[in-house]
C-alpha cells in the first residue's frame, strides 16, 4: 500500500490540475476515502486502519485532498467546490467512471456535494461524524481549526477527537506535532479556517433540498461522544435522506474508524458489498 519507511506518501496524479498524493490497495468495486480536516491529516492517518479492512472486498483508494498531506497546497480560503473538483478530476485520472465514497468530518461535505452535484459519479455514499450541513460551530470544531503549533496545543486537540484516553497519548500527540509542521502544512491549514469560523461550516454546507433529493443508498455513522460534530447532524442526515440507515457507537467520539475499527470495518463491507435495495 506504501513504501513502509513513508507510509504517507503512495502515487500521485494529476487530479483536475491538483497534484494528489493517494494511497492505494485491494481489487474489485472501487471506493473512495475522503479524509477530515484536522491539523496535521493525511489519507494515511485518517484512514490506516480502515484501508487493511476494506482492502480484501474492494478497490481502496485514499486520496490526500488539496491543502493537506503531500498534496497540492494552493493556499486560500476553504473551497467546497474546488475540492469536489479535484475528487472528480482524481476519478477521471484513474479511470473511474462510478465509485463509492466514504466522507469522514468535512469529507462527508464532500461526499454529499459530490452525490449531489455529479451523482452519476457515486455508486453508495458512508458519511462518518460528517459537516455539510448547517449548526452551530462546537467548541471541539473551533480548536481544531484554529489550531497553532505546539505540543501541549496538540494534545488538547486530540482530547477532543478520541472518547478513549487510551488512544490519546503523547506519541500520537508528537506524531500529529511534527506532521503539522512539515514544510508548508500549517500554513496551508491556518489558510483555509480563519476565524470567525461560523462561516466556514456554513461554506461547506449544502442545501437541505439538495440533500433530501439524494438518490444514493447511505450509511451514515456517528460516535455519540462526538465532541466535534454534534450527534444530531447524523439523525438529521439520516432524516433527509431517504435511502439512508444510522449507526451510532457508544463510548466514541469523532474517530469511530479508529476507535472501533473492526467493528466499522465490518459495516462498511456489509454495506458496500451487499445487493442493492
Amino acid at each position: 500500500m506504501t513504501d513502509s519507511d513513508h507510509p504517507e506518501i503512495g502515487s500521485y496524479v494529476d487530479a483536475g490540475g491538483i497534484k494528489t498524493n493517494y494511497l492505494e490497495a485491494g481489487a474489485g468495486p472501487p471506493v473512495v476515502l475522503v479524509h477530515g480536516s484536522g491539523p496535521g491529516v493525511t489519507a494515511y492517518a485518517n484512514w490506516r486502519l480502515t484501508m487493511p479492512g476494506l482492502a480484501p472486498h474492494f478497490r481502496v483508494l485514499a486520496p490526500d485532498m488539496a491543502g493537506f498531506g503531500f498534496s497540492d497546497k494552493p493556499g486560500g480560503v476553504a473551497d467546497l467546490a474546488a475540492w469536489v473538483g479535484q475528487l472528480t478530476g482524481f476519478l477521471d485520472a484513474l479511470g473511474i467512471e462510478r465509485a463509492s465514497v466514504v466522507g469522514n468530518s468535512f469529507g462527508g461535505s464532500i461526499g454529499i456535494r459530490l452525490a449531489v452535484d455529479h451523482p452519476d459519479r457515486v455508486d453508495r455514499l458512508v458519511l462518518m461524524g460528517a459537516t455539510g450541513i448547517s449548526f452551530p460551530i462546537t467548541e471541539g470544531l473551533d480548536q481544531v481549526w484554529g489550531y497553532q503549533p505546539s505540543f501541549e496545543n496538540m494534545r488538547r486537540i486530540l482530547d477532543y477527537f478520541a472518547y478513549s484516553r487510551e488512544l490519546v497519548n503523547d506519541e500520537l500527540a508528537e506524531v500529529r506535532y511534527r506532521a503539522a509542521l512539515a514544510p508548508g502544512v500549517q500554513e496551508a491549514f491556518s489558510a483555509l479556517f480563519p476565524a470567525p469560523r461560523q462561516r466556514w461550516v456554513e461554506a461547506i454546507t449544502t442545501p437541505e433540498e439538495k440533500i433530501r433529493a439524494i438518490p444514493h443508498e447511505t450509511l451514515i455513522i456517528q460516535g455519540r461522544e462526538d465532541k466535534v460534530i454534534p450527534l444530531d447532524n447524523a439523525y438529521r442526515l439520516f432524516n433527509l435522506i431517504e435511502r439512508s440507515e444510522l449507526h451510532a457507537f457508544g463510548r466514541c467520539g469523532h474517530w469511530s474508524q479508529i476507535e472501533w475499527a473492526d467493528d466499522f470495518n465490518a459495516l462498511l463491507v456489509r454495506f458496500l458489498g451487499r445487493d442493492p435495495r
